[in-house]
């Protein structure tokens, strides 16, 4: 067994024992971090097993050319709008986002691409803008998306040229 791996199951075993420990001594901080743990586990076992079946049929699908064309190096800024399209339009917030991103940049996504389709899935979601417009009101929503997406893209770009120039690579998952 490797260090990391051990620091890792150490980890988790730690974890364990300060929730138990916090239960037995009624540390209500210690049981509350407990509580809030079983229910976070119990959303993302909602979220994950969908995504990652639709991620499996993206893989299949989607063409490795086609990821290219709309999103790849030669894809211009009709790549970021696709970016911020397709993030607008992506369920289960960054939980999804970040399997999605790596999946599109095996299949030939250019980075800062990447980067504009996480940021975006992060203050782009069409759910999250309706609700939002019905609390703060339609014209705080439109200017918030108006300033947020040109920043995104232009700091999307910014990064990925900075990474790329340094030749940045993702490296496969284990």
């Amino acid at each position: 067994m490797s260090f990391n791996r051990g620091i890792k199951i150490l980890s988790v075993f730690a974890f364990a024992f300060f929730i138990a420990v916090s239960v037995v001594m009624r540390f209500n901080p210690g049981k509350q971090i407990g509580i809030n743990f079983y229910h976070f586990s119990i959303a993302m076992l909602k979220i994950l097993p969908c995504a990652f079946i639709l991620i499996g049929l993206f893989e299949v699908w989607v063409k490795r050319r086609t990821v290219e064309t709309h999103l790849g190096k030669e894809s211009g800024i009709c790549g970021y709008l696709w970016a911020v399209l397709l993030a607008g339009t992506t369920v289960g917030g960054l939980y999804v986002a970040f399997p999605i991103a790596y999946s599109l940049y095996g299949k030939g996504a250019k980075l800062s691409i990447i980067f504009t389709y996480i940021s975006a899935s992060a203050i782009c979601r069409v759910p999250m803008t309706i609700f939002e417009a019905s609390f703060m009101g339609i014209k705080f929503s439109i200017i918030r998306l108006l300033v947020s997406i040109p920043l995104v893209i232009v700091g999307s770009m910014w990064l990925g040229n900075y990474l790329t120039a340094r030749k940045y690579k993702i490296l496969p998952g284990k």
